[in-house]
């Protein structure tokens, strides 16, 4: 049953408002929701590693551990995709928030004060299947909800909620918790701020198109697993979107990356305490969080790709080394420091079009199975990153791991440019080779 109080701040919400904004107002509770849950998730997210280290634990086995998170938060990311066409976007969210608070409850009451390693790696490592399925469920379900040229400024609006929490208000919780609390009781907190994101979830968010299966007449009819399994064939009956996951993966590879060095990076060579790290972090989040709604209301203006290959890829590629070795030349100055971060935060919103492109590079029929994809992509670059910067650093060092990185982001920007032409781009209504593929798609469909 819904909430009067929710009614009552849900009605007053001006819906033109939210329109304007690129906001669905069926839809905007959503976006608190995950805010707060991300808020939650994205607590420990720069103080983990190094909480470890000086708990007995080596460097090598807490990347280790927040490695295996990654795998199982791929996991997580292809199920969020996958399942919310199969049962719904909403089921999903919730079926994630369950999963967050049993792991994290066993986490912390049994594993974390044994000391043990292997209770660590499964409970905080099997975590890592919920926040995906919550959050990403949710993207699912905007791109389901959302009109046409609204879904970019509607991805935009989500990616702030997302790095709002994670790890942006997240790394802010953590300075003032951890000095009035400390650090282990700082993760307890991290509890109740999800639990507080799955209850607005469920009881403020009423838009009905997530209540039910994204199914068309032809999924209905088949069986669970092929309808499972339909998020992976795409990938070679569409090979655009094996391109855009590509593009996808890259994204946030070198930012899940960042997570295992940089606070050693920016506290040990760099010389910031620990707090003036988190500052930094959360400054850069909160600048880069607020231009995801800019870029994506930008992206619906003058086009998807060209927004994902000029200011994601290309600007990323520049940003992210400028961010690392500016504090070097500099002789640790914090205000370059700062800039530089930001404007790496504000280049990877960039990346806000890739759903709306994925979306948009296949049948309607298999637009579930497209966006089960681009869960994927995003759970395996938080695989990526932390296991990339362990098999590169050891071969090329820290600053070797640095140049991979921004290569990778150079073939982000040649891949887009290449392979994700879509006529339903907003960019593209006057380019000819747009206007010949919809010729061709069409008569495809006849």
């Amino acid at each position: 049953m819904e909430s009067p109080a929710m009614t009552k701040i849900t009605s007053a919400v001006p819906s033109p408002l939210l329109r304007r904004l690129g906001i669905p107002p069926a839809l905007a509770w959503g976006y608190i929701a995950v805010l707060l849950f991300m808020i939650g998730d994205g607590v420990e997210s720069n103080y983990l590693a190094p909480y470890l280290s000086h708990h007995g634990f080596t460097l090598d086995i807490a990347a280790a551990v927040i490695a295996f998170y990654g795998v199982t938060v791929t996991l997580g990311s292809w199920l969020a995709g996958s399942l919310s066409t199969l049962i719904g976007p909403r089921r999903v969210m919730l079926l994630g928030g369950v999963i967050w608070v049993v792991f994290e409850l066993l986490f912390l009451a049994f594993a974390l004060p044994a000391q043990s390693v292997v209770g660590i790696a499964l409970t905080y490592g099997l975590r890592g299947i919920a926040y995906p399925m919550f959050a990403y469920a949710f993207l699912v379900w905007i791109q389901s909800a959302a009109p046409l040229e609204m879904r970019g400024s509607a991805t935009g609006w989500f990616w702030l909620a997302f790095t709002g929490g994670l790890p942006t208000l997240g790394s802010l919780v953590a300075i003032f918790s951890i000095r009035v609390i400390g650090e282990y009781a700082t993760f307890w907190l991290s509890l109740v701020l999800v639990a507080s994101g799955i209850v607005v979830m469920l009881v403020a968010v009423k838009e009905r198109t997530g209540y039910g299966p994204l199914l068309d007449e032809d999924q209905r009819r088949q069986g669970v697993w092929r309808t499972l399994m339909g998020g992976i064939d795409i990938l070679w009956r569409e090979p655009r979107i094996a391109a855009a996951a590509v593009v996808r993966i890259i994204n946030t590879t070198p930012y899940f990356g960042f997570f295992i060095f940089l606070p050693g990076f920016f506290t040990e060579r760099i010389g910031f305490s620990q707090t003036e790290y988190l500052s930094l972090i959360t400054i850069m989040g909160l600048v880069g969080m607020s231009f995801n709604p800019v870029v994506g209301k930008l992206s619906d203006r003058i086009g998807w790709r060209k927004v994902l290959t000029f200011f994601g890829g290309l600007g990323s590629c520049i940003s992210m080394l400028l961010m690392y070795f500016v504090p070097q030349w500099s002789g640790g100055s914090f205000a370059l420091s700062v800039l530089f971060a930001c404007l790496y935060g504000i280049t990877l919103c960039g990346y806000v079009p890739a759903a709306a492109l994925f979306s948009s590079l296949c049948e309607k029929k298999d637009k579930g199975n497209a966006m089960a994809i681009y869960c994927f992509a995003a759970g395996l670059s938080t695989f990526f990153g932390p296991a990339l910067y362990s098999g590169l650093n050891a071969l090329f060092g820290t600053e070797g791991v640095i140049w991979c990185y921004a290569l990778l982001y150079l073939i982000s920007a040649v891949t887009s440019w290449c392979f994700l032409l879509t006529p339903l781009d907003p960019g593209e209504q006057n380019n000819p080779a747009a206007r010949r593929l919809r010729k061709l798609n069409s008569a495809l469909t006849e």
